[in-house]
């Protein structure tokens, strides 16, 4: 595999390094792969971390499309990840006859593997630097010309690269515009449900207990990659490990954190915490009131719409988190003096001033445009006001029948031809539709929409006419032939004249909205984003030139690892202990949502071992996308599952703090004894089992002899070769800690 390239930027006359270096006593940072600090984790905890460890790990790393975390665990294409991050495959495989959300499902056999309607896997093949590509043609450029150009040779890298529909092309912008990486991705989209437990475990103690720990959640699935109609045999996977976590150990977190904000300016972050976030938060607790009246109306309606209030109820507890955090004045006062003490060292020096010194000030300007522009925006381009799949469908037919025409550097970038396979599997998709909803969420959404905008805006007035919300809902939805895939598909094949013929009344609606939505969206981008882009590679410079490199980029939901410890946190007058106990599980079990485990795990409790670790917290940093991340150990080796982060980690969006914030994963010990004795799930346990003889002969695996055991294991399974069962292991001493 071809190594990225050093990853170099040009500062004025001078070529800095970016070969970050973190303080000694922290655990922070979601780093790179190819920019990892091994000599800082060596330091700090008396770990060798090599290339060839990066390599294995990288490739046995995998990303959902639908914005979650993965791993292979196994040579035959099994993927590992969250329950919650394969709920919409599970939703979408149930029918009111056979709930697998309520029900769980375990796939017997290969053949019972069930093929999920949207999920995508990815897997980074390689990384390659394009920086030096990219300043080229965007060189001296103005704000809008900038925006522009950029786009567009972001567009023809990827159009360059994507040579197959099972090659995932994606530009990743690094610190805010200091550097741009092309990473290549192996893309699977055939993908099967192997099992998913009851949602009763995997989301035990709902929304009560989320964001918060003791936490007792199986939230794990897996799914199996296939190729060519057969399982995808692999070359790297994670090896199981025979004991699973202990206190105090080094772990390592590889995964696709979302985003973060820890290098936004001052301006941007007030305006999170004046207007974005306040406005977000208001909108997700009438939302929820909306979803929670929806499910009243019946057992269906409970059932059809329990992801979409799940998710609302996520995302309010993370945001609230966000906004804790900036409304707290000890923690926001640091980000005011990290910005002040930035800005007077570049001050300071004459030449640095006329580069970057009035950067700050142009994002700020941005900001005010935001405000301004920032309703019209969310609810017409973004969708706000027209909440429904089936309208999602429309948009994507009427907008790719134009944008497909174009050339690739004049696109969208939505509709760029690298993009065109994930597009294409969501909107040919046979994932159920289900009217009722779709009706209830249009009314919702459009009233929303009305209210927000008045009911005199010219957009409102049109897409409105003499009917209500509700009454336009029902019509379009009930009339809308965009049910049928195979009328979406023939729509797509058709291309501009099927759809500019099409007699759809959803096709229609958009169609009504579309000029306005694409005049907002070029006055955005122009007065926005374009301004926010430039002034941010200026920002990136300033920071490269005054503050050197000791520092990771914000997440862009692109691969990375985090580096941590087994270990739990100080609470006023109490020690929060890094373990819980499936026994644990069953002591907190009230019998009533969201405190009711599942029938399988009552009638099993005399078979599984109480004693079993079941969740467990590190100071590893993450953030929302690491959902489904592996933990692993100094060997590679899984040791558990990530699936949250506690209460103090919901400000991780702008900062980490050591001392409180907390990784909370699914120990793995948890994971196998469940699918042993609970679910019958033999088949895949066989799977996952580890060698253990093999792995402890002659100490730890590290570096190329991994990769040599991994391959020979990967080669005994193709063969059909039974797992081994595990050994008990004793576990390696944690090195001393740096207090």
């Amino acid at each position: 595999m071809k190594k990225s390239s050093p990853v170099l930027i040009a500062i004025g006359a001078a070529v800095v390094s970016l070969v970050a270096v973190p303080q000694a006593h922290s655990d922070e940072g979601m780093w790179t792969f190819n920019n990892f600090p091994k000599q800082a984790v060596k330091e700090r905890y008396g770990v060798s971390i090599d290339d060839a460890w990066l390599d294995h790990v990288r490739l046995s790393s995998a990303r959902l499309a639908q914005g979650c975390s993965a791993s292979f665990v196994s040579a035959s294409g099994l993927v590992m990840t969250n329950h919650h991050c394969a709920h919409s495959c599970i939703e979408q495989l149930s029918t009111p006859a056979r709930d697998l959300i309520k029900l769980g499902y375990t796939a017997k056999t290969e053949a019972d593997e069930l093929k999920c309607p949207e999920m995508e896997v990815n897997q980074l093949a390689e990384i390659e630097d394009v920086t030096e590509r990219v300043r080229k043609v965007t060189a001296g450029l103005s704000d809008q010309k900038y925006n522009e150009a950029e786009k567009a040779e972001l567009s023809r890298i990827e159009k360059e690269c994507a040579t197959s529909p099972d090659l995932r092309c994606d530009v990743v912008t690094l610190y805010r515009g200091g550097i741009y990486n092309l990473y290549k991705y192996r893309r699977y989209q055939d993908v099967r449900l192997a099992f998913a437990p009851e949602l009763a475990i995997a989301f035990f103690g709902g929304d009560p207990d989320n964001f918060n720990f003791p936490r007792y959640n199986l939230d794990v699935a897996f799914v199996r990659v296939y190729k060519d109609g057969k399982p995808a045999m692999l070359d790297h996977h994670l090896a199981w490990s025979a004991g699973g976590a202990k206190e105090g150990e080094v772990t390592f977190v590889s995964g696709h954190p979302g985003s973060t904000g820890r290098l936004l300016t001052l301006a941007q972050t007030e305006y999170l915490r004046d207007v974005a976030l306040p406005e977000r938060l208001l909108r997700l607790a009438e939302v929820r009131g909306f979803l929670t009246e929806y499910q009243r109306r019946g057992p269906e309606q409970k059932r059809t719409a329990k992801h979409m209030l799940f998710s609302a109820e996520n995302a309010m507890k993370a945001l609230r988190g966000q906004h804790g955090a900036l409304v707290d004045p000890a923690f926001f006062g640091r980000l005011r003096a990290e910005e002040q003490k930035l800005r007077q060292t570049v001050a300071g020096n004459p030449e640095w001033q006329k580069l970057y010194g009035g950067a700050w000030d142009a994002v700020a300007t941005a900001q005010e445009q935001q405000k301004a522009l920032r309703k019209p925006y969310n609810f017409l381009e973004l969708g706000l006001g027209f909440t429904s799949d089936l309208y999602g469908h429309a948009r994507t037919l009427v907008r790719a029948a134009e944008e497909r025409g174009k050339p690739i550097e004049k696109r969208f970038r939505e509709y760029r031809d690298s993009a065109l396979p994930a597009l294409t599997q969501r909107l040919f998709s046979a994932a159920p539709i289900h009217d009722e909803l779709e009706k209830a969420t249009l009314t919702f959404a459009l009233t929303k929409l009305r209210e927000e905008l008045g009911a005199d805006d010219p957009v409102v007035r049109k897409v409105l006419g003499k009917e209500s919300p509700e009454e336009l809902a029902n019509r379009v939805i009930s009339g809308t032939k965009l049910k049928d895939v195979a009328v979406r598909r023939a729509l797509w094949d058709g291309g501009k004249k099927a759809v500019d013929a099409a007699n759809d009344p959803l096709i229609k609606l958009f169609k009504i909205v579309d000029p306005d939505a694409r005049a907002i969206r070029k006055r955005f981008e122009d007065g926005v984003e374009a301004p926010i882009k430039k002034n941010a590679e200026l920002l990136a410079k300033a920071r490269f030139a005054a503050q050197g490199t000791s520092a990771y980029p914000d997440a862009t939901f692109s691969l990375r690892l985090s580096y941590g410890r087994v270990e739990g946190w100080q609470e006023p007058g109490r020690k929060v202990t890094p373990f819980t106990t499936v026994a644990g599980a069953f002591e907190r079990a009230t019998g009533r949502e969201p405190f009711d485990l599942p029938a399988t795990w009552l009638e099993g409790r005399a078979r599984i071992n109480g004693k079993t670790p079941f969740n467990f917290v590190t100071t590893n940093d993450i953030i929302g996308g690491n959902s489904g991340s592996p933990v692993i150990n100094a060997k590679g080796e899984v040791v558990g599952l990530v699936f949250d982060g506690n209460i103090h980690s919901l400000g991780g969006h702008f900062g980490f703090d050591e001392a409180k914030n907390r990784t909370v994963s699914v120990h793995s010990e948890a994971i196998i004894e469940s699918l042993g004795k609970l679910y019958g799930a033999d088949r895949l346990v066989k799977e996952l089992r580890p060698r253990a003889a093999r792995t402890e002969r002659g100490g730890p695996l590290g570096g190329g002899a991994l990769l040599r055991e991994t391959s020979r294991r990967a080669r005994d399974v193709a063969a059909g070769e039974p797992a081994a069962a595990a050994a008990p292991s004793t576990p390696t001493p944690a090195a001393p800690v740096a207090r």
